[in-house]
């Protein structure tokens, strides 16, 4: 690990005020990312920005038909929260299966949305629900912010700051993850939201992205062999050691299916 100064500001604006002040600064959420990184010299920031000091950042909040979930809100919490849990039970389940138990009492959603892990989980949801991204200085929809493997919109000094996800009327998400790391393969989250159906991915390609074809079939009949036979093109999916990109695209058939059964 190479050294490093260290803040931890009070409030967004502090923060942001040594991210502009120091473009080599890096801020740190969980660092369930982060600190493995620096272990390995694999990243060398002048400073770190510890969050865990701003509070505005930890506040779960319904606004009209949208729960706001600040950035540093940990896993646990989201998979635990009884507002997030009456509203988007989904959202909630899926939380409980990140990681294991350390990594969900440590990690949070803004870092992983923030980091956008090709296996993250956040993302599918994010996508598949509508959410917007709430930054110090703008409103990114989901659709905008993940462009691509561990790549999103954020500027170099910009924070996020929270996401916003519209309550729909049914969502579910399921996924098969690696034994070992239990990093999703391929997970599917899909949602009956007031825009219309619509059905996301992560975990089987670079990124997360939609399903418009299963969006389609579920908007004309909402069930499990709407989709069951839908099949998925291997084009652009990972393959690896773990599976193949038929292994996933077949995973994401399975997945789709199980999704929609887990939203009822």
């Amino acid at each position: 690990m190479y050294d490093f100064a260290y803040h931890k500001p009070s409030s967004v604006a502090e923060a942001v005020a040594i991210l502009a002040a120091d473009p080599e600064a890096k801020p740190i959420s969980g660092g369930q990312t982060l600190l493995p990184a620096l272990k390995h010299r694999l990243n060398r920031p002048s400073a770190l920005i510890d969050l865990s000091g701003i509070a505005e950042l930890k506040k779960v909040t319904q606004e009209g038909n949208e729960i706001v979930i600040g950035a540093m809100v940990k896993h646990y919490e989201v998979a635990t929260n009884p507002l997030i849990k009456g509203a988007i039970p989904a959202l909630a389940a899926m939380a409980s299966t990140i990681g294991d138990t350390q990594v969900r009492n440590r990690g949070t959603m803004g870092g992983s949305c923030a980091n956008n892990d090709p296996a993250a989980d956040y993302p599918a949801a994010a996508l598949a629900l509508g959410a917007t991204f709430v930054t110090d200085k703008r409103s990114i929809p989901a659709e905008e912010f993940f462009l691509g493997m561990f790549t999103t919109a954020l500027e170099p000094d910009e924070l996020l700051v929270a996401v916003r996800f519209p309550i729909p009327a049914k969502a579910g998400y399921a996924k098969m993850r690696n034994p070992a790391s239990r990093y999703s393969m391929a997970g599917v989250f899909v949602a009956k939201t007031a825009q219309g159906v619509r059905v996301a991915v992560n975990g089987a390609g670079s990124s997360a992205f939609r399903r418009p074809e299963a969006e389609a079939a579920l908007e004309a009949n909402w069930s499990p062999e709407a989709v069951a036979n839908l099949d998925q093109a291997a084009d652009d999916l990972n393959s690896d050691i773990h599976g193949s990109a038929e292994y996933r695209a077949h995973l994401v058939k399975v997945m789709t299916k199980r999704a929609v059964i887990d939203a009822g």
